[in-house]
């Protein structure tokens, strides 16, 4: 048999059905790839992909993994989790965006979630919002935001430390966190309280940070928008305060802007990170850290602009 031209065939009933010459291995992938999307709430299988591509499992096999990278089931269940990542973002209950996609339970939806993205679903749902993804092409599969790409650095731990400043308490199923964090951060800066914090006796350095803590059992989380505490320094109690744990960080610098595309380079940062490097990192999501976003000197000016975007991670268990 001919793997990419000429007259293929296989049994089906006893039944010799003739593929067209033109219907050359990439094509039936593609095919393939567009048919598992539209039907990716559905129960799918190997013998019902090989049979809709007209071959058989065992042949199919072979073909999809070369082609593709991955195994059927596997790629079907990390195309579930693509999904079932782009409707996080809506107010809808982890459990039933799990129920839809064929996972049984929310612990078991959470481990592969995990195992895929690197970090469970309600942090994903807090920093990221994922659009619905294309129907998947070869060429550039499983790259949704081609349009940024940042390495980052690997830091020794980092020591614990203490912000101050304001904070707001916000839901884990609130639409567009990270809008709601940048857009609390401007008003910040607007109405005088940046300006306010930066004169205070108790400021160690004229650097902004914007973090969200960890949810509590409530669901609920503070959005803060401060900067680094002296240590041993006695804060007002009209500040929020909030201790960023130890911890070892992967650090993100966003590409250079200028001010017109600051924000959205800072959610396209925020995307790639967790959408495209951290699954494919060998890290994962440290869940007693906190994630922040620090801007500096480098911040304020108009034309290459940069903030630092640290992320703590562990090595992922396998």
């Amino acid at each position: 048999m001919n793997s990419n031209f000429g007259t293929l065939r296989h049994r089906e009933k006893d039944h010799f059905i003739l593929k067209p010459q033109y219907m050359n291995n990439n094509a039936v992938l593609q095919e393939i790839l567009i048919y598992i999307d539209k039907h990716i709430k559905e129960k799918l299988n190997v013998e019902k992909l090989a049979k809709q591509a007209g071959f058989s499992p065992y042949y199919f096999c072979r073909m999809f993994q070369y082609g593709v990278g991955s195994s059927i089931m596997e790629y079907v269940r990390n195309r579930r989790l693509a999904y079932a990542a782009s409707e996080l973002s809506s107010e809808r209950k982890i459990i039933s965006i799990a129920t839809d996609y064929g996972f049984d339970t929310h612990s078991g939806f959470s481990k592969a979630f995990r195992r895929y993205f690197g970090c469970p679903p309600e942090i994903y749902r807090t920093y990221a919002i994922f659009n619905v993804p294309e129907i998947s092409d070869l060429s550039k599969m499983n790259r949704y935001i081609s349009e940024c790409v940042i390495e980052p650095k690997i830091m020794a731990k980092k020591a614990s430390f203490k912000l101050a400043g304001f904070g707001i308490k916000m839901n884990s199923r609130e639409i567009e966190t990270l809008n709601r964090c940048l857009n609390f951060w401007e008003e910040c800066k607007t109405d005088g309280r940046l300006e306010k914090l930066h004169g205070e006796s108790f400021l160690k350095y004229h650097a902004e940070y914007g973090a969200i803590s960890k949810n509590n059992e409530n669901g609920e989380f503070i959005v803060l928008i401060g900067v680094e505490a002296k240590p041993k320094t006695t804060i007002p109690f009209e500040y929020h305060v909030y201790t960023i744990p130890e911890s070892l960080f992967a650090v993100f610098t966003t590409p250079p802007c200028d001010e017109e595309g600051y924000t959205k380079t800072i959610k396209d940062s925020w995307q790639f990170i967790f959408s495209e490097w951290l699954p494919n990192s060998g890290y994962e999501f440290d869940n007693i850290g906190t994630a922040f976003q620090l801007n500096d000197e480098r911040s304020t000016v108009s034309t290459g602009k940069v903030s630092n975007i640290y992320v703590p991670i562990v090595n992922r268990q396998l």
